[in-house]
């Protein structure tokens, strides 16, 4: 969800596209003498190609006895009765809604759906074998941070710079989302730098919670967990691995250096 909301608020960052290499999304590894957690960045929401999910990823993924990932939607014939459940406490801004909604139906145009993002593609494959799957946070945590959140720009207004002079935002945001998806598979962690620096000159109240705040407390998660002897795959939104900011940064803060394996 960060990714498809910092694009529909950010969409004016845009750089040029490379020729696409095979996918190699950016992942990070930390490990002591028994340890060993892998760092995935992941995208929310893709188009049906999974040849992400091969070479080193793949590997990795197998390695682990555990799947950890930022939380964990309701699925399944209980799934609408737990998010009726959880909603009526959380009525986020207008022009939240509107951005969020926004984003969906842009990454929608170009064939990118939740159901295809690297979180679900990751849990599904995980629970097929059998692997323990859990959420740094709870859903309702999430629903209650999004009700706090200050509002976002409206999507007028967030896209307009983001393609030639004369498109339409939602072409904008579209072109941005493909953008964004692309550099991603790159392992091209610069767009999401410039997004998360764009969004704390812009935002910075919504740039501490989605950010700042939950990326001390998944640091802190993870300095315990090395603790426990194990090989664990944490997958969490890109932007979290990127930027002065991350998960990495106040990793190595406490101590505990990482290394891009891929």
């Amino acid at each position: 969800m960060v990714n498809l909301l910092a694009a529909a608020a950010l969409a004016a960052a845009t750089p040029a596209v490379a020729p696409s290499p095979p996918a190699q999304p950016a992942m990070f590894v930390v490990h002591d003498a028994d340890t060993t957690i892998y760092l995935f960045g992941t995208f929310h929401a893709l188009d049906g190609d999974h040849n992400w999910f091969d070479r080193g990823v793949r590997s990795a993924f197998e390695q682990s006895n555990e799947l950890v990932l930022e939380t964990l939607l309701p699925e399944g014939p209980s799934a609408p009765q737990q998010l009726r459940h959880a909603m009526p406490s959380v009525t986020p801004s207008a022009s939240f809604l509107a951005t969020t909604r926004m984003a969906i139906t842009a990454g929608r145009s170009q064939g990118m759906q939740v159901d295809n993002g690297a979180d679900m593609v990751l849990r599904h494959v995980a629970e097929a074998e059998g692997k323990y799957v859990e959420g740094l946070e709870t859903l309702q945590f999430q629903l209650n941070m999004f009700n706090k959140m200050p509002p976002a720009p409206t999507p007028a207004v967030a896209v307009k710079a983001a393609g030639p002079a004369g498109q339409q935002p939602m072409q904008a945001l579209s072109r941005t989302m493909t953008e964004m998806q692309s550099a991603w598979k790159r392992g091209d962690q610069s767009m999401f730098v410039h997004l998360l620096d764009q969004l704390r000159a812009g935002s910075p109240d919504t740039y501490r919670m989605m950010f700042t705040e939950r990326n001390a407390r998944w640091a802190d998660w993870i300095a315990a967990r090395m603790q426990t002897p194990g090989t664990v795959f944490v997958a969490v939104g890109a932007g979290h691995l990127a930027g002065k900011d991350s998960v990495l940064v106040r990793l190595a803060e406490k101590g505990i250096p990482s290394q891009r394996v891929n």
